[in-house]
Formats: C-alpha cells, sequence, structure tokens
C-alpha cells in the first residue's frame, strides 16, 4: 500500500503523509549524487592547480581563531601571483608622486620667471643711467658713487650753494616735522642725480632737536649725507650780499641763477599757511628777496575748488632751480616742479 500510494499522484485525503515520507526517500539520493559531483570537481582543480591545494589544505586546516593568518597567507599568495613586478624603491630621493613632481616642476617655472625678471630690472636701470646721465653702463656702483661724491665736492668749491633754513621748525607739529624730513632726503636724492648739482647746507639745524630724530628715523644713511649741518644761522654763516631768500611773498621776479649767490629756501611746512613769515624774516637783516617767476610764465587753471597757490615744498623749487641750471628755459623749470595740484600751468598750454 505505501509503494501504490507512493506512485499515485497524491490527491487521496490519506495518502499526504505516506507521499511525503516516499518524496524524502528518493529525493536524498539525488542529493548524495550532486554531493559526489561538487567533490569530484574540487578534486579535479587540485589535480589541475597546486597552488589551489596548497590553499585547500591551509583553508581546511585553520579555524576560527586562525582567520588573521589566513589573511596573512592570502596576502603572501597575492605578492606571488606576480613575480615580474620590481618592488617600488622606498628611498624619496630616487622616487616621488606625480604630485611632488608636478609642485617642483612649478616651483622650478616661477624662479626661472624671478632670474628673468631681475635681469630685465637690471639691463632698464642701466639704459636709464645711459639716458639721464651719459654714462657707459659698464661702471660699476663704486664708480658711480666716487663720481657722484666728486661732483658733490666740487659744488662746494664753484657753487652753486642753496641754504635750507631750519630755524623756524620750533612752531611745526610732528606731522610737519615728518613731511619736511621727507622734502629733505627728496631734495638731496635728486640733487645727486643732476649733472650739475648744487652744495647743500642745512643752517639753524640743531642735533638734538626733533627734526634731527626724524631725518634719521626717516632718511637712511642721513648721517653721511654730502651736505653741511651747522647750528649757525644762515645770515651769520654767509656775507650778507651774497644772500637771496626765496620768498613767494616777494615782489622781484627770479631772473637768473647766479652762481655767486647763495640762495635760501624757508625749511618751514605750514598746514595753516601763515603768510610772509620768511619775508619778514629776510627784512629783518636787510637781505634781497626774490620769488619764482610763476606769475611770468604761468595762468591761473580753472578747478572746482577754485585752489590756486604759489607755495611749494623745498624739493619741488630745487627741481625748478636745477633744471633751469641745465636748460636756461624758465617754462621748462616751471613745468617741472609746479603741479597742477597748484592750480597753474603754462600760457602756451592754455592758448
Amino acid at each position: 500500500m505505501l509503494l501504490g500510494a507512493g506512485s499515485g499522484t497524491g490527491s487521496g485525503h490519506g495518502a499526504g503523509p505516506d507521499v511525503r515520507r516516499c518524496c524524502c526517500v528518493r529525493r536524498w539520493p539525488q542529493d548524495r549524487d550532486w554531493h559526489m559531483d561538487w567533490k569530484l570537481e574540487r578534486s579535479v582543480q587540485r589535480t589541475e592547480s597546486p597552488e589551489l591545494q596548497g590553499q585547500e589544505g591551509i583553508l581546511e586546516d585553520i579555524g576560527e581563531d586562525g582567520l588573521s593568518e589566513s589573511f596573512q597567507l592570502l596576502q603572501i599568495d597575492v605578492e606571488c601571483d606576480c613575480p615580474d613586478r620590481e618592488p617600488l624603491p622606498t628611498s624619496s630621493a630616487t622616487w616621488c608622486s606625480k604630485n611632488v613632481q608636478r609642485k617642483q616642476r612649478h616651483w622650478e617655472k616661477i624662479v626661472a620667471a624671478k632670474k628673468s625678471k631681475r635681469k630685465q630690472e637690471k639691463e632698464r636701470r642701466k639704459a636709464n643711467r645711459v639716458e639721464n646721465t651719459g654714462i657707459c653702463p659698464q661702471h660699476s656702483k663704486r664708480f658711480l658713487r666716487a663720481l657722484t661724491k666728486e661732483k658733490l665736492l666740487e659744488a662746494k668749491h664753484s657753487g652753486p650753494r642753496l641754504c635750507i633754513d631750519l630755524s623756524m621748525t620750533h612752531h611745526m607739529s610732528k606731522k610737519e616735522l615728518s613731511r619736511l624730513a621727507g622734502q629733505i632726503r627728496r631734495l638731496y636724492g635728486s640733487n645727486k642725480k643732476v649733472d650739475r648739482p648744487f652744495w647743500i647746507c642745512l643752517t639753524g639745524f640743531m642735533t638734538d632737536s626733533p627734526l634731527y630724530e626724524e631725518c634719521l628715523r626717516m632718511n637712511d644713511g642721513f648721517s653721511s649725507y654730502l651736505l653741511d649741518i651747522t647750528e649757525e644761522d644762515c645770515f651769520s654763516l654767509f656775507p650778507l650780499e651774497t644772500l637771496v631768500y626765496l620768498t613767494p611773498d616777494s615782489e622781484h621776479a627770479l631772473q637768473d641763477v647766479d652762481l655767486n649767490k647763495v640762495y635760501i629756501l624757508g625749511g618751514l611746512v605750514d598746514e595753516s599757511i601763515q603768510k610772509k613769515v620768511t619775508f619778514q624774516k629776510a627784512q629783518e637783516y636787510s637781505v634781497k628777496t626774490a620769488r619764482l617767476p610763476i606769475q611770468e610764465y604761468m595762468v591761473r587753471l580753472q578747478n572746482g575748488k577754485n585752489y590756486h597757490s604759489e607755495i611749494l615744498a623745498i624739493n619741488q623749487v630745487f627741481d625748478i632751480l636745477s633744471t633751469f641750471l641745465e636748460t636756461h628755459n624758465w617754462p621748462e623749470a616751471l613745468k617741472k616742479g609746479v603741479s597742477l595740484g597748484k592750480g597753474y600751468v603754462l600760457r602756451n598750454s592754455v592758448e
């Protein structure tokens, strides 16, 4: 009955348990055949690959506690699979990453560009020296300094001479003293560059004054400037008949630069613009006065602020005097020293 029931379709009510038991008996050989086929296939793979045989033996021998050792063995096997690969050098001197190499090439380009820029700047300075002074570019800096020193010492004996009256600095503020120290630096720098320099004398200049401290602070090498520094007043240092005080309040326009005269500039920076300070001081000592011929060669320029001033910084006055001494042309000299901010332009530029 059981065999007959097992051969049926299992549609009867009483055949359910028996059919299931018979099915289990019938399906077990199939499972065992599949398992035998799998073992047969694995044995064939072991015979074909000795490496797999070794790995299988290792995997069968290890347990749960040998998991880390299996990973180490697998890493060794992976390295052995590539016998032709050369090991990477560990020395930083022989091997660098692509990122490091890229940064190195970028840095080399920057260094090369800086060297090229310095070379171009050096050539430009040489060309400027040739254009401005006519000196051959092969002369060294030592030779140029010696030549400048020789020209300045020659001006001390043969003129022209320029005196900066610094006896009025006690009325000036800290800011005004700093501005005056900067003007002295620019005046001295311009005097070294001209073909025919002036001999400069700073009179009424106390070495313990705030202005002297400002000059030392703001001007590099001020103590080694080739000029005269004295505490004496300019009116007692030179004969009065040789003095010409340049002041914008004078009635007389300066016509020429006489090498036998000593021209005085008032070292005064006054933001409140106190009028006729230098003019009154010159009158006290009966010294001749003169003004730059701004009114004769220049006209007022209309501007929004309606501002016009003939008061110039001492370095601007020096630029006008040195340019006129070289060119004997007042319009050209005034154009160099009088800026547009003063509200004046040359007559021919308006016409």
